[in-house]
């Protein structure tokens, strides 16, 4: 597995796992819990969660599914806009942490920008470290002009990723914000990296591209956005054989004419464009 290196040192799995839309049927439980599972042993090890996945639902599910593995996960949530002031990030935290039944979280993550000033959630945030309930923290849908605010505040300096979408169809982020994370050492993290509802899996290019590697369109959507050194990406995946599909992207190397072709059918950004989020 390729790894992705953090600001503060720490080496975490190129290819992660989602768990968006995980534990909304309980028919599907064992198979979800099963599939998280065979991504650690496939070295999928960074597993990505939210507190308002499934109402807290996913979060307990992805505790479940680590039992006995803690240790061998990387292992991030987030917290909800609305509960992240000072006191309110800390107490989500705390109440993520007893859903995934673990002392500590890897990351945390500002879902997105909400009604508290930034300065309130990173002091909530460096509490956190110091009471040592998480070791890093991040944000997710973060435009440029967010990020700059926030790498202005005291202690903004030590955000680790930003999480965003990002996949062939979505690229209006290589035109100002990757360049401006990559310059500050910051990787991004894609989620909905083969896109949402299989739309942008049926699209041609990606399907001529896909036999010529003896491959599927997911994952040359994969392969694409693992091109950088500096992106992570968490596909969703709630079956085994989807999970081990995944895991085969990070040894797909896209060739010039594969890049020239998937420019042609999603062509790179000229402008600043509005961030996407989902």
């Amino acid at each position: 597995m390729r790894m992705v290196t953090l600001p503060d040192g720490t080496e975490v799995s190129a290819l992660g796992q989602g768990t968006w839309m995980m534990a909304e049927r309980p028919a599907s439980r064992g198979e979800e819990i099963a599939a998280l599972r065979a991504g650690l042993d496939a070295g999928m090890r960074l597993i990505d969660t939210a507190e308002i996945y499934a109402d807290g639902a996913s979060e307990t599910l992805v505790g479940e599914a680590l039992a006995g593995r803690r240790e061998e996960a990387y292992l991030v949530s987030k917290v909800a806009p609305s509960h992240a002031s000072r006191t309110g990030t800390v107490k989500a935290c705390e109440a993520s942490l007893k859903r995934l039944g673990t002392d500590r979280l890897d990351l945390y993550l500002l879902h997105w920008r909400g009604p508290y000033a930034l300065e309130e959630t990173v002091e909530g945030f460096e509490r956190l470290v110091e009471a040592g309930k998480i070791r890093a923290w991040g944000v997710s849908n973060f435009d440029t002009e967010d990020m700059e605010e926030l790498l202005a505040l005291p202690g903004g300096e030590r955000c680790a990723t930003n999480q965003i979408l990002y996949n062939p169809d979505e690229r209006g982020t290589e035109f100002d914000l990757l360049p401006f994370l990559s310059d500050r050492g910051i990787p991004a993290m894609a989620y909905s990296p083969v896109g949402q509802g299989g739309a942008l899996l049926r699209h041609p290019a990606l399907e001529r591209i896909a036999r010529r590697h003896h491959a599927t369109p997911a994952q040359i959507a994969l392969a694409f956005a693992l091109e950088g050194d500096e992106m992570i990406a968490i596909p969703k995946a709630g079956t085994v054989a989807h999970v081990l599909e995944n895991a085969k992207a990070v040894a797909i190397e896209l060739t010039q004419q594969d890049c020239h072709e998937l420019d042609a059918a999603f062509p790179p950004p000229q402008r600043k464009q509005r961030l996407s989020v989902i």
